[in-house]
C-alpha cells in the first residue's frame, strides 16, 4: 500500500513538473517573439528618424518635387501610428516604396548625389534596411518556433487551456513578391 502511494506521488510530481516545464517553455518562446518584434520596431524607428534629415537634404536640391516629399512624410507618419504586426508591415512596405521614389528623384540631381550629407544618410538608411530585413527574418523564425509549439501534441492541448494564441508572421507586400523587371 505504501509502495503504491509512493508511485502515485512520483507520477503526480513528474506530471506537475512536466506541465511547469511546458508552460515555462511556451512563455519563454512567446517572450522571444515579443522581443524579436521589439527589435524590428527599433530599426523601423531608426529608419523613421533618418527620413526627415534625408528629406531636408533632398529639398535643398529638388524644391519642385513637393509631391514626393509629401508622400514620404505621410508614409512615415503612418509608420509611426501603426500598432499591430499587420499594420506595421503594410506601413513599412509603403514607406519603402516612397523612399524608392525619393531616391529616384535624387537620381535627377547630380549635385545631390555627390553631397556628402546625402551620401551618409543614404548609407545609414541602407544599413538600417539590412538590419530591418534581418530583424524580420529573426522575428519570423521566432514566430514559427512559437506557433509550432502551439500546434504539436500534447502541448497544443495545454496551450489552448492556458490561453496561448498564435502570432502572425511579418510578410512581404504582394507587389514585393513579383519578379523584378530588368531593362537595359
Amino acid at each position: 500500500m505504501i509502495g503504491i502511494a509512493w508511485i502515485i506521488l512520483i507520477v503526480v510530481i513528474v506530471v506537475a513538473l512536466w506541465l511547469v516545464l511546458m508552460f515555462n517553455g511556451l512563455v519563454r518562446t512567446r517572450n522571444q517573439v515579443k522581443n524579436s518584434w521589439a527589435q524590428i520596431d527599433v530599426q523601423l524607428k531608426r529608419r523613421a528618424d533618418l527620413i526627415p534629415n534625408l528629406i531636408e537634404t533632398v529639398k535643398g536640391y529638388a524644391k519642385h518635387e513637393r509631391e514626393v516629399f509629401m508622400e514620404v512624410t505621410k508614409a512615415r507618419a503612418n509608420m509611426m501610428k501603426a500598432g499591430t504586426v499587420a499594420e506595421k508591415a503594410k506601413a513599412s512596405n509603403a514607406l519603402g516604396d516612397t523612399l524608392k521614389s525619393l531616391f529616384a528623384v535624387a537620381e535627377n540631381y547630380p549635385q545631390l548625389k555627390a553631397n556628402e550629407n546625402f551620401l551618409q544618410l543614404q548609407e545609414e538608411l541602407s544599413g538600417t534596411e539590412s538590419k530591418i530585413a534581418y530583424a524580420r527574418q529573426f522575428y519570423n523564425d521566432m514566430v514559427m518556433t512559437y506557433n509550432t509549439k502551439l500546434q504539436v501534441f500534447p502541448t497544443n492541448m495545454f496551450a489552448n487551456m492556458m490561453g496561448f494564441k498564435s502570432e502572425q508572421s511579418f510578410e512581404a507586400a504582394p507587389e514585393d513578391k513579383e519578379p523584378v523587371k530588368v531593362k537595359f
